[in-house]
C-alpha cells in the first residue's frame, strides 16, 4: 500500500507511434497517477510586530533595496558595485545556478523516451567447424551488416519523473536563494569592512592628536624640572604616558592594514593598497536617526535563507514521491527497427536497405521490484525522515531570523544611547585635560593630575569613536538580518561577462547561460 494517497491528474496522452498511442490509451485511460505527498508550505510562527518599540525603529515598509545608501557615502556605493561585479565567491554561487538549470533540463528530459539510439555495425564472422551444431551446408565465414534504431520509453505512470522535475525545480530555486544569501552577506561585509576602516582611521587620528598633546606635556615637565620647579619624577611619568599612547599606533596600523587586505579580497583583488579608491581618511558613516524595518512577516519573503529552507523542504517532499514510485511496477514501450544483411547465400551488401532486410520489434514491458526485503519501503522512510528534518529546519531558520533582527535592533538602539553618553564623557575628559595642563603650568597641581586626565582623554575618545562605529555596524547587521541587498541582481546575469564568454567558447550552453 502507498504511504501517501495516490493523486490522479488527467493529462493528454502524448503521441509517439500509433502502437505507442494505443498502449498508452490502454494503460493510462487518459489519466496518470502521482504518488507521494504534495508539498504544503509549513506555517512558521509570525509575530505581528517587533518587540523593540523604540522610536528609532519604525514599522513602516523598508525604504530601499540598496540600504547602504542611507549612509550617503559615494565611496561605499562604489565599493559595493565593484564587489557585486568582481567578488569571486559570488561568481561561484552564480555558476551553481547554471549547473542546476542544466540539472532541471535533465530531469525534464526524463519525461520523454529515455533511449533513442541509431546504431550500425559490420561484423566479420567465422563459425567454428567443431561446434556441436555446425552445419557444413552453411557458410562458416561471412560478414554481417546492420543498421537500425532502438527506443525505450518508460512511462511516468506513477509520477516518478514529474516528482523528479519538482525536486529539480525546487533545488534550482534553493540555489538562487543561496546566491541571494551570498549577495546579502557580501553587501553587508563590504559595508562592515568599510566602516571598520573609517573607524580605525579616526581612532588613529585621535591617537596622533593625543600624542602631540602629551609631547607638549613632556616638554613642559622637562622645562620645569630643568628650572628646579619639579623633580625628575614628572619627566619620567610624562615619558611613560607618551610611550603608552604611542604604542596604540602600531596596533591600529596593523588592524587598518588587515582590514584593507580583507576589503581587497572581497573586491576580487590581490591584497593591495586601496588608498586611492578609499580617498584618504574620512569620517565614520553616520547612521540615520530612525530606520524603517517593516514587519516580521516580511522576513518570509525577504530573507533568502528562509526561502532556501522552504525550497529544500519542497525538494525533499518531491523526493519522497520518487522513492515511493519504486514500490510499484514500471511500464515501458520498447521498440527496435532496422535492416540486416550478410554476404552469405543469395544475400549481399548491396541489398542492405531492401524490404526483405527489414526487421522490427515493438511492444510494452513492465518491471516490478518484488521481494526486496523492505529496502524500498525503508528508502521511502529515509526520505520522509529527511523531509521532516527539512520542515523543522525551516521553522528553526525563521526563528533564527527573528532573533538576528531583534538582536541587531537592540544593539543599534543601545549603541545610539551609549554614544550620547560617550560623547559627553569625551568632551568632559578633553576639558579636564586642558584644565589640568593649565594648572600644572601654574604650579597649582602636581603632574599626576595631568597624567590621569590625559589617560582618561585617550580612553574616552577612543571608546566614543568605537561606539560611533558600532552604531553603523549594528545598523548594517540589522539590514543584513532583514535580508536586504539581494534585489540589486534582479534582471542581471548571475555570472560575469568574462565567465559567460569563456563558457560559451568551450561548450554549447544555449540559452541556459545567456538568459538573465
Amino acid at each position: 500500500m502507498p504511504l501517501y494517497p495516490v493523486v490522479y491528474r488527467c493529462k493528454k496522452t502524448p503521441m509517439w507511434l500509433p502502437a505507442a498511442a494505443l498502449i498508452l490509451g490502454l494503460l493510462l485511460s487518459g489519466c496518470s497517477a502521482l504518488v507521494g505527498p504534495d508539498f504544503i508550505k509549513p506555517a512558521p510562527p509570525v509575530s505581528p510586530a517587533w518587540h523593540n518599540d523604540d522610536a528609532a525603529i519604525s514599522g513602516e515598509p523598508r525604504e530601499r533595496a540598496d540600504w547602504w545608501k542611507v549612509f550617503n557615502d559615494p565611496v561605499l556605493d562604489t565599493l559595493i558595485e565593484k564587489a557585486y561585479r568582481q567578488n569571486l565567491p559570488l561568481q561561484i554561487a552564480g555558476l551553481r545556478i547554471l549547473e542546476e538549470r542544466a540539472q532541471l533540463g535533465i530531469a525534464t528530459g526524463n519525461l520523454y523516451p529515455q533511449l533513442q539510439q541509431a546504431r550500425g555495425s559490420v561484423s566479420a564472422v567465422n563459425l567454428s567447424e567443431n561446434s556441436p551444431n555446425f552445419n557444413p551446408a552453411i557458410d562458416d565465414n561471412f560478414r554481417d551488416y546492420q543498421a537500425g534504431f532502438d527506443a525505450i520509453w518508460e512511462l511516468d505512470f506513477w509520477g516518478r519523473f514529474r516528482r523528479g522535475i519538482e525536486a529539480a525545480r525546487a533545488n534550482l530555486s534553493a540555489t538562487v536563494a543561496d546566491y541571494d544569501n551570498a549577495l546579502v552577506s557580501l553587501t553587508a561585509e563590504i559595508a562592515r569592512t568599510y566602516v571598520t576602516i573609517r573607524t580605525l582611521e579616526e581612532r588613529l587620528t585621535l591617537a596622533q592628536a593625543n600624542i602631540a598633546l602629551q609631547e607638549e606635556s613632556l616638554r613642559v615637565a622637562t622645562a620645569r624640572f630643568e628650572t628646579g620647579a619639579t623633580s625628575e619624577l614628572d619627566v619620567q611619568q610624562a615619558i611613560s604616558n607618551l610611550a603608552d599612547t604611542r604604542a596604540l599606533v602600531p596596533n591600529l596600523l596593523k588592524s587598518l592594514r588587515q582590514a584593507n587586505n580583507g576589503l581587497s579580497v572581497i573586491l576580487g583583488l590581490q591584497p593591495t593598497d586601496l588608498a586611492k579608491m578609499l580617498g584618504g581618511p574620512k569620517t565614520i558613516p553616520a547612521a540615520p536617526v530612525q530606520v524603517a524595518a517593516g514587519v516580521p512577516a516580511d522576513l518570509l519573503r525577504r530573507r533568502p535563507d528562509v526561502r532556501q529552507a522552504e525550497q529544500l523542504a519542497a525538494r525533499q517532499s518531491a523526493l519522497v514521491g520518487v522513492a515511493e514510485s519504486d514500490l510499484y511496477p514500471s511500464f515501458s514501450l520498447v521498440g527496435s527497427i532496422g535492416y540486416q544483411t550478410s554476404d552469405t547465400g543469395s544475400s549481399s551488401t548491396g541489398n542492405l536497405f531492401d524490404s526483405d532486410s527489414l526487421f522490427f520489434s515493438a511492444g510494452p514491458s513492465f518491471r516490478w521490484n518484488i521481494l526486496n526485503y523492505g529496502r524500498i519501503r525503508n528508502n521511502v522512510r529515509v526520505h520522509d525522515a529527511q523531509l521532516q528534518q527539512s520542515l523543522v529546519n525551516y521553522r528553526n531558520t525563521v526563528l533564527t531570523a527573528y532573533q538576528e533582527v531583534e538582536d541587531a535592533m537592540v544593539a543599534f538602539v543601545r549603541s545610539q544611547q551609549e554614544s550620547a553618553y560617550r560623547a559627553t564623557s569625551a568632551q568632559a575628559a578633553e576639558r579636564s585635560a586642558e584644565i589640568a595642563n593649565t594648572q600644572y603650568r601654574e604650579g597649582s597641581v602636581d603632574f599626576q593630575r595631568v597624567i590621569d586626565t590625559e589617560r582618561s582623554l585617550v580612553a574616552q575618545q577612543d571608546q566614543w569613536t568605537s561606539t560611533r562605529g558600532n552604531i553603523a555596524l549594528n545598523l548594517i547587521a540589522m539590514y543584513k538580518a532583514l535580508g536586504g541587498g539581494w534585489e540589486i541582481r534582479e534582471g542581471q546575469h548571475f555570472i560575469s561577462d568574462d565567465n559567460r564568454n569563456e563558457m560559451l567558447e568551450r561548450t554549447n550552453w544555449g540559452d541556459v547561460v545567456t538568459t538573465p
